[in-house]
This record gives structure tokens, C-alpha cells and sequence, in this order.
């Protein structure tokens, strides 16, 4: 078997140990006779597999009982409308601009009509960096990021401070890459697309405070008296959209992906088997110090990101001009490397660095840079 090396932002590689293990249960899940996605999501051999998976999530994060962990479908751009919907009560929403997934977020937010405000943005620098102070105030409805930027290649180091307002973090390019602590950050709802990190398209992993789940059954009477607001959406959201009635369902309200629900938890599996996210954090900050080095040596490759904002996941740089970009990407993918060209709207190129991306493999990437340079400076 000849396989690349899978550089791609999304949706990316897979661990081939758990592609292995896909591949022989595909005709016989267990033993059983069937594919996991020929059965019923409701029947007991199902919802065995879903309830070990949020085990495993809520394991993996450290969550107890106060956190709900849910399987939704549409992807982040669902998120975008979702999150307003059920967390908005009429103050003030807050949004950090890092890139294109905030813009469209808070796109959606203008949309639904809210009250929103932009506390923080590095947009004047094309967002090369992550600002200092993302601005949130303790008595906004919720405060939004997009923790790793896939395009931009920034990250924050830190999550923000929001003085005790619920956090919403999009955290779909590093979900499942590092250890998060909920409580101390004030995290409301914590979301991601698998599709990078975590498993293949088509399921989002929706972490929430279950204290958030009544806000969008909003009265006078059980609102707290700071958030007495005229609350547009209370009771106008869309049965399938609360996340009340997803998280009441265990996520069967209605069909969920469930062949992507079980590579997700194989994925799960396989970082458990490494030793857990700070084990995983360990080995994907390895592997970008040794490709970051790489570019700040070089007086061929530039980084885009600032120094003290760059992404362990996706680093995006450029090579001397548009033409070497693209002879870069034409002679990585005659080396079996593919997934290097950056994002249209930046240019460039990109190395995706997920989970799955092994060290040897940056190894062969820097490797090939520094040939091409030399060949080519």
C-alpha cells in the first residue's frame, strides 16, 4: 500500500490504524453480521457505541456532569445561526474577529437581527495575529472565538478572559489537540466540525453547559435579573435547532450521521491509545517548532502569523513568489504530498498538521523544503 502524506485543512487525514480497523469491521461490526450504519440509531447495540464516545469525549476533557456532549449535523455554518438562537436573550453578544469563521459568524449574527458587538479584531493586519485583549465584558449574553484559524495559521495560546460570560469557542481546527480547562474558562459551548482533527465530514461535536440549555425557554420568571431582556428568539426556534431537545434525546432526536459518529470514536480511541490530549498537545508542538524553525531559518519561506500567535495545526508561508508557490505544490505531490496549497483567499502555501500528521512526516516536509530552496533560491 502507497499512501500520501496528507497535509489537507479539511477534511484531512485519518489515523491509518483507525482507517485499518474501519476497513474490517465495514462487514462485520463486532461480529455481528452488519455495518454499525445498517442498524437502527435506536436500537441497543447503537446506543451502546453513542454512549461510550461521550464517555470517552467527556473523559477526554475532563467534563462531569455539568456539560452535555451532542452529535449535530450542518457543520460549522449551522453553528454560526445556532449559537445566537439559543444563547442570545436580548443584551449584547460579543464576537473576536480572527478571520474568515468569526466574519461568518458574526455575519449570521447581523442576519438573525441581534444585538452584537466586535470587541476585538486583527483584521487590519489580515489577521495575522491574535489580539491581545479580545474586550469581553462580564455581562454579555455570551462571548465568541475561533480558537485555531485555518487559513490565517494563527491560534490562541490562551483562551480569553470573559469575566464569568459563557465562552463560546469554535475550536474546529484543534478540537481534540490539547487539554482545555471548562470551569476556569468560563466555556458555555464548545464546538468543532470532526472533519480535521477528530473523524471524517458530516457530524459536529457540541459541548455545552447544561445551565445554558433553558435559555432558550426564556421567561421573566427564570432568567436571572441581569439578563431580563426581551429575548427575540425564546420561543421561535425551530424544534430541531435547541439544543435543549438534542441534549434531552442523548442526540437521537432525529437520525444522526452514525457511520461518522462511530469513526469518530475510533479517533477517540486512537487518542486515548497515545496517552490523552497532553500527550497529543506534546507531539503536535513538536511538529510545529521543528517546521516553524524551518521557515525562520530559511531566507526563502515566510511565515504568515505572528510569532507569538502561531497554530500548532495549520501553518501558513509563503515561498519568494506565486510561481514557486504553485512549482512547490506541482513537485510536493510528485513526492506523494498533497494538501500544501494555501487558501485561496491568502495564498501560499499551507501545512495542515493535525493529530494524525505524524512526526516523520514534517520530518519529509521539511526535508523537501530545504531541497526545493536549494534547487530553487
Amino acid at each position: 500500500m502507497n499512501r500520501v502524506l496528507n497535509f489537507s485543512a479539511g477534511p484531512s487525514g485519518l489515523p491509518l490504524s483507525v482507517l485499518e480497523r474501519a476497513r474490517d469491521e465495514f462487514l462485520d461490526y463486532h461480529g455481528l453480521g452488519f455495518n454499525i450504519m445498517e442498524v437502527s440509531h435506536r436500537g441497543k447495540v447503537y446506543e451502546t457505541m453513542h454512549n461510550e464516545i461521550i464517555a470517552n469525549i467527556k473523559g477526554l476533557y475532563n467534563l462531569d456532569d455539568d456539560y452535555a456532549v451532542l452529535f449535530l449535523q450542518g457543520g460549522g455554518h449551522m453553528q454560526f445561526a445556532q449559537v445566537p438562537l439559543n444563547l442570545y436573550i436580548g443584551g449584547e453578544a460579543q464576537y473576536a474577529n480572527t478571520g474568515v469563521w468569526t466574519k461568518k459568524a458574526i455575519k449570521d449574527a447581523g442576519i438573525l437581527g441581534i444585538n452584537y458587538r466586535i470587541t476585538a479584531s486583527s483584521e487590519d493586519s489580515n489577521f495575522d495575529h491574535i489580539p491581545s485583549d479580545a474586550g469581553f465584558s462580564s455581562d454579555a449574553d455570551y462571548c465568541y472565538i475561533c480558537s485555531n484559524n485555518t487559513i490565517y495559521g494563527t491560534q490562541y495560546k490562551n483562551l480569553p478572559n470573559t469575566h464569568g460570560a459563557p465562552l463560546v469557542v469554535d475550536s474546529s481546527s484543534d478540537l481534540f489537540s490539547r487539554e482545555i480547562d471548562f470551569k476556569a474558562k468560563h466555556i458555555g459551548v464548545f464546538w468543532g466540525g470532526a472533519q480535521k482533527n477528530a473523524g471524517p465530514a458530516g457530524v459536529s461535536v457540541v459541548i455545552i453547559r447544561k445551565d445554558l440549555l433553558d435559555r432558550v425557554e426564556y421567561n421573566e420568571e427564570n432568567t436571572p435579573a441581569p439578563m431580563r431582556h426581551k429575548a427575540p428568539f425564546a420561543s421561535h426556534v425551530p424544534t430541531i435547532l435547541r439544543y435543549k431537545v438534542q441534549a434531552e434525546a442523548n442526540s437521537l432526536a432525529n437520525t444522526p450521521p452514525t457511520y461518522s459518529i462511530y469513526l469518530l470514536g475510533l479517533v477517540i480511541e486512537w487518542i486515548k491509545e497515545q496517552g490523552g490530549l497532553k500527550a497529543i498537545n506534546a507531539i503536535n508542538e513538536q511538529k510545529a517548532e521543528l517546521l516553524y524553525k524551518a521557515i525562520d531559518e530559511s531566507s526563502f519561506f515566510k511565515a504568515h502569523a505572528r510569532a507569538d500567535s502561531r497554530s500548532l495545526m495549520n501553518v501558513s508561508f509563503t515561498s519568494p513568489s506565486p510561481e514557486l508557490d504553485a512549482l512547490f505544490v506541482k513537485e510536493a505531490e510528485n513526492e506523494g504530498m498533497i494538501g500544501l496549497k494555501g487558501h485561496r483567499l491568502l495564498g501560499g502555501l499551507r501545512a495542515s498538521i493535525y493529530n494524525a500528521v505524524s512526526l516523520e512526516n514534517v520530518k519529509t516536509l521539511v526535508s523537501f523544503m530545504s531541497e526545493f530552496e536549494r534547487k530553487n533560491g
